[in-house]
């Protein structure tokens, strides 16, 4: 019995990673170890569950079918051993958060150190990209988006300011080119380009003035898919860059960046903790959610 707990936790770790490689090392089994058990179950259950290539690992129709039965149940399980951890003297257990690298830097790191230094067994596993996951495909306690980004059957928590956007470039950049005194004029400077990971698409530079939304398609000989070689290129005099503020404060109180355009540039709804509505909370988790939460002005997005 405890053979077959044990290959079937295997197989739904293999299906939801798709890969043997990712599966093995969350499990924390060799690859071939993994693979031998996932074919005894196949040979027991006298049907193919994985379809596997070189590239990939996907169920079978009768894999999905299974997946879909017990897969839950696993989880249950584990969120219940969470839960008893409110008998013991201090919380313990592991949170998994999905963020974008800026915000794990500035906002969830800084907030969550002096708890990890309270609570030695509580354990955080940050997966930091610039695309969008499926929290609750990927089996994350929570992710972290923009306030207008998060899908309104989710729980979201402020947990940072409002954001403002700005426009900046180096003193050397408009040294040789005019200041611009509105949005529309960008179009007729050098602009460092931001690709998106999740659509593909340059970003679209919008800006809001009196209530009104402006979009302008930048170009620019230079296309990032990250912030800081944006802030590098600015730095540099390669041309003007558009970012959240935070990116360039430093920079422009001393002075190595010049902002313009600065009353185009309104506040918007900024960083959210999300999580599913019916996801029945750990005290671990709790607690991560009450470091990272701040009180606003401005009502949220979902009151959680």
């Amino acid at each position: 019995m405890k053979r077959n707990l044990n290959d079937l936790l295997y197989f739904v770790t293999v299906a939801r990673e798709g890969s043997f490689t990712r599966a093995a090392a969350h499990l924390g089994v060799t690859q071939p170890a993994l693979s031998q058990a996932i074919s005894a179950l196949e040979e027991r259950m006298q049907i193919r569950l994985l379809t596997r290539t070189t590239r990939s690992v996907s169920p079978t129709t009768a894999g999905e079918r299974l997946l879909q039965a017990i897969g839950n149940r696993f989880d249950e399980i584990e969120a219940e051993l969470e839960l008893l951890t409110e008998l013991r003297d201090k919380p313990a257990g592991t949170v998994r958060i999905t963020c974008g690298p800026d915000v794990l830097r500035t906002t969830l790191l800084p907030k969550l150190t002096p708890l990890l230094r309270e609570y030695p067994d509580i354990h955080i596993e940050f997966d930091a990209n610039h695309g969008f996951r499926d929290i609750v495909a990927d089996r994350f306690d929570a992710g972290v988006r923009l306030g207008d980004t998060i899908d309104k059957d989710m729980i979201a928590i402020p947990i940072g300011p409002e954001l403002r956007m700005a426009a900046v470039a180096s003193p050397d950049y408009f040294a040789r080119y005019p200041i611009p005194q509105t949005p529309h004029e960008l179009t007729q400077h050098c602009c460092i380009n931001q690709r998106m990971v999740r659509s593909g698409g340059l970003y679209v530079w919008d800006f809001d003035q009196d209530g009104g939304d402006l979009n302008v398609r930048v170009s620019g000989q230079l296309t990032f898919n990250t912030t800081e070689h944006i802030v590098y290129a600015a730095l540099a005099g390669l041309g003007i860059a558009f970012l959240p503020e935070e990116e360039f404060g430093s920079h422009i109180e001393a002075g190595r960046l010049v902002r313009v355009l600065e009353p185009w540039c309104q506040p918007f709804p900024g960083y959210y903790l999300y999580y599913p509505s019916r996801k029945q909370p750990s005290p671990a988790f709790s607690l991560v959610v009450d470091a990272l939460r701040v009180q606003r002005k401005r009502k949220p997005v979902n009151q959680g």
